[in-house]
């Protein structure tokens, strides 16, 4: 795998990560409560960014955590049965964006435990505090995880295959492209943008966005199947006849 495949691939990756909506959810729900409490447009502004650079940092130390948990049993190349592994977590993956994320009703509601949704929703509430709001960042990351589980770890085994500063470079890329999302919208509520507006875009572009996370899923599982599992055997093959 070479640095420029290894890069889109993460990139991809991350696109997939970005267009998952919890932290979405929760920015705008925390900019609502902060406007509803006629709070200034400075402490908003604050707020918001605290809440993305948690997301970030989280996003960060996951991706990290998780390809040094890896690192040992990925040595110097993932083995064909750990790419296709990853390969059928992203598939049943992409399979069950495209039929359970949102929920089988009005609005954005995402499929997310009842209980998590309440205390993520209460936590959003009760933050005044810019030190509250990075930690409500990085819970929201976590709320999701399993969604986002697959596309992390297929980004992990990839940055394994890279040289350690290019490494660095794929980590940055993954976290900037995975918050693309979000950053544009704390940019458009900071710029003045009401909440309803970025809401009604959402639950127009809802299904929109569930076919686009789902079918990148999968292609991205039919890539790397075909690229790592399926080209390996075949050269295999031909090496020993």
């Amino acid at each position: 795998m070479n640095i420029t495949s290894a890069l889109i691939i993460i990139a991809v990756a991350a696109l997939v990560h970005a267009s998952f909506q919890l932290s979405i959810s929760m920015l705008t729900l925390l900019s609502s409560h902060t406007i509803g409490k006629k709070r200034s447009r400075g402490r908003l502004v604050l707020l918001t960014n605290a809440f993305t650079f948690g997301v970030g940092v989280m996003t960060l130390l996951l991706l990290s955590g998780l390809a040094m948990l890896l690192a040992p049993a990925v040595g110097t190349g993932a083995s064909p049965l750990l790419w296709t592994i990853c390969c059928g977590l992203l598939s049943g993956l992409g399979l069950a964006v495209w039929f359970f994320y949102y929920r089988k009703e009005s609005g954005t509601t995402l499929w997310v435990p009842r209980g998590v949704a309440r205390y993520l929703a209460e936590r959003t509430k009760a933050t005044k505090q810019s030190a509250e709001a990075f930690g409500l960042g990085l819970t929201s990351v976590l709320g999701e995880l399993l969604f986002i589980f697959a596309p992390v770890l297929v980004s992990a085994v990839v940055l394994l295959h890279l040289e350690p500063g290019w490494q660095l470079v794929g980590i940055g890329l993954y976290t900037i492209v995975s918050l693309s999302s979000l950053l544009m919208v704390s940019l458009l509520v900071a710029g003045g943008m009401s909440i309803s507006r970025i809401q009604k875009w959402r639950e127009a572009n809802k299904r929109f966005l569930q076919f686009a996370a789902g079918g990148g899923l999968l292609a991205l599982s039919f890539y790397l199947y075909v690229e790592q599992v399926v080209t390996t055997a075949a050269l295999a093959a031909a090496g020993s006849v």
